[in-house]
């Protein structure tokens, strides 16, 4: 599935009328938050299985 200029578009469009401006930056600095702490939990949990093996 590709998303093109137009999709995207309309999906920030939908994003702005749904949070509002004000909330967007608050929004994006705790979905950036939530991505690290996954990639970090992701990086812990190949660490940990390869020494039980």
């Amino acid at each position: 599935m590709n998303l093109g200029t137009p999709e995207l578009l309309v999906i920030l469009v939908i994003v702005l009328l749904v949070f509002g401006g004000a909330k967007l930056p608050k929004l994006a600095r705790s979905l950036g938050q939530a991505q690290k702490e996954f990639k970090d939990g992701l990086s812990e949990g190949s660490t940990d299985g390869t020494d039980d093996a």
